[in-house]
């Protein structure tokens, strides 16, 4: 799961943000404030993976802020600057900020530099994802998923202890948050390579070790198969009946 922090006190650049990271499961909105000492203090106690920072004296002496914040935390978060002026772009550069972000924001423009940051991270590191429904967050470790498959515009999650739960978002939505060992296999389904014990191209299906299901694949995603193939028969050796 990833944090986020919000510094401002703009309510629309607020509703922007939340908006766009509500699309992304793994990341929860832990606050929002324009105040220095509570700024620090979330900062410091809950350590989030991202602050949006308006450093338009929201906060006065923005750079301040972080270059004190650097003497407390050896976690350092990533932090999208957010500013009505394109002169601000260089001292966010030289202060070491991830991104910048012109106001008024614009959906794109925030999903844009979401999106870089998701690619910054490495997918490896995620060992739990979130399932968010209202007030109800449900906690998945990765290393337990078997397989996802699309039932509509849910998705079910096919666990290694015979549990299916469903989340209302799309396939898609986990494709690009799951870590390496996760591959797409058929517009359906997900399949997570650690639990795969067989590849049939001739029947175009893979079987999960768990409860040998026979989960499909098709020719639209064989570059997936075949590096799967590849990483699975490291050490492969030919049989004779």
């Amino acid at each position: 799961m990833r944090s986020y922090l919000i510094i401002d006190n703009d309510s629309i650049s607020v509703q922007n943000i939340k908006n766009v990271l509500k699309d992304y499961n793994e990341f929860n909105c832990i606050g929002v404030t324009s105040n220095y000492s509570v700024a620090m203090n979330i900062i410091l106690k809950e350590i989030p993976d991202l602050v949006f920072f308006n450093i338009d004296n929201v906060i006065e002496n923005s750079f301040e802020f972080i270059q004190e914040l650097n003497l407390f935390n050896d976690d350092f978060p990533v932090f999208i600057a957010i500013s009505s002026s394109k002169k601000m772009a260089y001292e966010v550069i030289k202060h070491g900020f991830f991104d910048f972000l012109l106001t008024p924001l614009k959906e794109l423009e925030t999903r844009k530099s979401v999106l870089k940051l998701l690619k910054k991270i490495p997918a490896q590191s995620r060992k739990n994802i979130c399932l968010k429904s209202y007030k109800d967050y449900q906690y998945l470790k990765t290393d337990e998923i078997l397989y996802l498959k699309a039932d509509n515009n849910a998705t079910d999650f096919h666990m290694f202890d015979g549990q299916i739960i469903s989340a209302y978002k799309t396939l898609k939505t986990f494709e690009s948050i799951l870590p390496n060992n996760f591959h797409r296999i058929h517009k359906s389904y997900i399949i997570n390579k650690n639990f795969v014990s067989r590849i049939q191209f001739g029947k175009f299906t893979c079987t999960i070790k768990r409860n040998r299901f026979e989960v499909p694949f098709t020719k639209t995603y064989i570059d997936n198969i075949e590096s799967m193939n590849k990483d699975l028969a490291e050490y492969s050796y030919q049989s004779f009946s």
